[in-house]
C-alpha cells in the first residue's frame, strides 16, 4: 500500500519585490527596516506581497486535487514549496515519500550529454539507482521514441525530443507522490494522448497527485477534487465539476456601459444535460430573463458568447438581432440551440445582453459549462465534420 501524503496546512508566503541598494546610505535603511520587520511579525511593507495567504489542503493516497486558477493565482509558489524549493512564511508544508516531478518537462537536461547520458544523469538527480535506470532504460527509450538519436548530444534535438524524453525519463520513476505542472502538452499529438494515458495510469496507481494544468478538461478527467486559487488565497475546494463552475464565474468581465441592458434582466442559463457531449453533437440553453418595455432609441439583444476555458479566447457570439427575434415585454425564455464543433475541452456558454448593433457595451449574465469530450478525431480548434472518399483511379489515368 502507498504511503505517500500530501499536506499544505495554513500556509502563507510572502515576497519581496526587487529593489537595488546602489549605496551604503541605501543598503543600511534597508537593514534597518528588516530589522524591525523580525521584531514585529510577518506584516508586510510596501515592497512586498502575498503570493499565498492561508492555503490549507491534503491529499492522501489514491486521491488527485487539481489546482487551478488565472496566471499570478498562485500555483507555481504552492509547487516550488511542495518540491521544496522554497519555505513558507507562516504554515506547514508535508510531503511525505519520494517526489515525482514533472515540471519543467526537458528544461533540465544537459545539451553537451547525449540522450543516453542525460538519461542516467536526470534518473539519478530524481533519486533513481544506477540499477533502477539501467532495469528501466529500454522503457524509456521507447516511450519517447528516441532509439535512433539516443547516442546524439541533446543540442542537436528539436524542444519536442527535448520534451519527449525528459517526460519519459520523469513518467518512469518509482515515486509515492506524484506532481505534475503543464506537462499535458508535450510533443506533438500522438505524443500527447500517449503522455496522458501514461499520468492516467500514475494517478489511478494509488498514489497523492498535485495536478496543475490550464487543460481543464484533463483536471476533469484525472481529478475527483479540485482546488482554485485566485490572487493566492483559496476561491473554492470541492468536486472538480464544481470547481470549474467556480473558475468560470471568476473570469474577469470587460468594462461595460451601465446603460447597455437598459434594465433587462437575466435570472438563468440552463443546459439541456450536464453530460460531457462529442465534438460536432448539438446542445441546448435556455435562457431566462425579464424585459421591461422597449424605447424605440435602445431596442435590446439577448445573447450568448462562447469562450474556451483553456485559453479564454472567444470563439462564437450571436444574439436575438441577428436571428430577426424581438424580446417580449416582461419574463421570457430564449431557447439557443449550438453546434458544438470544437476540440476536446471545457467552454462556457455566457449569456449576456447588450443594446441593438453595440456589442462592445454587453453585461454578462449567468454561464453554464460544456465539457467537450471526443468525437471524431481532428487536429485544430474547429470541427468541420469532414466527409472523405476515396475510390481506385484507373492505370494511367
Amino acid at each position: 500500500m502507498h504511503q505517500g501524503l500530501i499536506r499544505f496546512d495554513g500556509v502563507w508566503k510572502k515576497f519581496r519585490r526587487g529593489e537595488r541598494h546602489d549605496s551604503l546610505r541605501d543598503l543600511i535603511p534597508a537593514m534597518a527596516r528588516a530589522l524591525v520587520r523580525r521584531r514585529q511579525g510577518d506584516d508586510l511593507d510596501r515592497q512586498e506581497f502575498w503570493a499565498l495567504e492561508d492555503v490549507s489542503f491534503e491529499v492522501s493516497p489514491g486521491e488527485a486535487l487539481g489546482i487551478i486558477g488565472p496566471n499570478g493565482a498562485g500555483k507555481s509558489t504552492v509547487l516550488k514549496i511542495l518540491t521544496r524549493l522554497i519555505r513558507p512564511t507562516r504554515g506547514r508544508s508535508l510531503v511525505r515519500g519520494r517526489i515525482g516531478s514533472l515540471i519543467e518537462i526537458g528544461g533540465s537536461l544537459h545539451p553537451d550529454l547525449t540522450g543516453r547520458e542525460n538519461v542516467f544523469l536526470q534518473g539519478s538527480i530524481m533519486g533513481m539507482g544506477r540499477a533502477e535506470i539501467a532495469r528501466k532504460f529500454d522503457e524509456i527509450v521507447a516511450f519517447a521514441g528516441l532509439a535512433d538519436f539516443i547516442d546524439t548530444p541533446v543540442k542537436r534535438y528539436s524542444s519536442g525530443m527535448n520534451a519527449r524524453l525528459g517526460f519519459a525519463v520523469a513518467a518512469h520513476l518509482e515515486t509515492d507522490v506524484l506532481i505534475i505542472d503543464e506537462v499535458l502538452a508535450v510533443g506533438d499529438s500522438a505524443f500527447q494522448r500517449k503522455a496522458f494515458d501514461r499520468m492516467q495510469v500514475m494517478v489511478s496507481g494509488g498514489i497523492p497527485a498535485i495536478v496543475v494544468s490550464h487543460q481543464l478538461d484533463r483536471i476533469t478527467t484525472l481529478c475527483g477534487r479540485a482546488m482554485l486559487l485566485a490572487r493566492g488565497k483559496v476561491a473554492y475546494q470541492g468536486p472538480t465539476s464544481e470547481c470549474i463552475e467556480a473558475y468560470a464565474r471568476h473570469q474577469p468581465a470587460p468594462a461595460v456601459s451601465e446603460r447597455a441592458g437598459d434594465s433587462v434582466r437575466l435570472d438563468s442559463i440552463t443546459r439541456d444535460s450536464a453530460a460531457p457531449v462529442a465534438s460536432g453533437d448539438r446542445i441546448r440553453v435556455v435562457i431566462a430573463g425579464d424585459a421591461p418595455a422597449e424605447r424605440a432609441e435602445a431596442r435590446r439583444v439577448v445573447g450568448v458568447r462562447v469562450r474556451s476555458l483553456q485559453t479564454g479566447g472567444i470563439l462564437y457570439a450571436s444574439g436575438t438581432e441577428a436571428h430577426g427575434l424581438d424580446l417580449p415585454q416582461g419574463p421570457f425564455e430564449l431557447e439557443v440551440d449550438l453546434e458544438m464543433n470544437v476540440s476536446p475541452g471545457i467552454y462556457a456558454i455566457e449569456s449576456a445582453v447588450w443594446q441593438w448593433q453595440r456589442e462592445v457595451d454587453a453585461i454578462f449574465g449567468p454561464v453554464a459549462l460544456v465539457h467537450v469530450s471526443g468525437g471524431p478525431s481532428f487536429w485544430g480548434s474547429v470541427q468541420l465534420k469532414s466527409a472523405m472518399r476515396v475510390k481506385a483511379r484507373p492505370a494511367g489515368a
